[in-house]
């Protein structure tokens, strides 16, 4: 299998500040996010990164996407290093995060052409490309509608869309379903597993085993930062569901590190 991510020995800490000392109930003054992790992804698959909340799952996607600078080690992806290369980075890669925060007094009509232009995507091919996926996710009818107006769903979607524009073959994917109404997140599922059969490489990090079941080929198991499992789906679960085996490994990690 060909190679399209390799992430090797990437760490990042955070200073606490009082407050968030305060908030947490804590004296310590720096946090660890990612401790040491290293995984590859193959080109056409779907690869999850499974974990809790605060494991570092988020923090590990954003130094992918360039967003924040690891502190220690590096990530190739497509042949590109995060590090030293950020922006062809930024030129191969969709990334979606619920943290995204669109402009509310924007429409996804005008956010769309403008997420284009900075991709330095043609005109007709922009407006071809805008039409197949407003359509796609039904946000033709709110093209012209303020995204403050939009429902939580829709906005979503409008997030996604706009991470597609220049049709990357690498998509980042962080919490793509979270905070969703059942129905958008099968849309959200369903176009993820249409990026597959495409032959696009996906990244995906969730706490949602079902998702994972659903569209992964491989997946990685992040704990307080580390990886602790990483391997094909059917391997990991071993004839048992995900859920069983991903706590069965959590809490033979919590307890050797108790």
């Amino acid at each position: 299998m060909e190679e399209i991510l390799k992430v090797e020995g990437l760490g990042k800490t955070f200073t606490l500040s009082k407050k968030q000392q305060k908030l947490e109930k804590t004296n310590e003054k720096k946090r660890v996010a990612v401790n040491n992790l290293s995984f590859t992804a193959y080109k056409g698959e779907v690869f999850g990164l499974l974990g809790p909340n605060g494991a570092g799952k988020t923090t590990t996607l954003r130094m992918l996407a360039t967003l924040i600078k690891p502190d220690q080690g590096d990530a190739i992806i497509d042949g590109s290093s995060v590090v030293k290369e950020p922006e062809a980075v930024r030129h191969k890669i969709g990334f979606l995060t619920s943290e995204l925060k669109l402009e509310e007094f924007f429409t996804p009509n005008y956010l769309y052409d403008f997420f284009s232009d900075l991709h330095g995507v043609a005109p007709e091919l922009r407006e071809q490309r805008k039409k197949v996926l407003f359509d796609r996710f039904g946000i033709s009818e709110f093209a012209e509608v303020k995204v403050g107006n939009l429902s939580t769903g829709m906005k979503q979607k409008t997030s996604l869309v706009i991470s597609m524009v220049h049709d990357p073959d690498i998509i980042i994917f962080d919490e793509p379903t979270n905070g969703l109404d059942i129905i958008t997140a099968k849309v959200v599922t369903d176009f993820l597993l249409e990026l597959k059969k495409e032959g696009k490489s996906v990244i995906v990090s969730t706490h949602i085993f079902s998702l994972i079941e659903k569209i992964c080929d491989r997946v990685g198991i992040i704990v307080n930062g580390s990886m602790i499992v990483c391997d094909d789906l059917a391997k990991i679960c071993a004839g048992r569901t995900l859920e069983e085996r991903f706590f069965e490994i959590y809490e033979e990690t919590v307890g050797e590190r108790a």
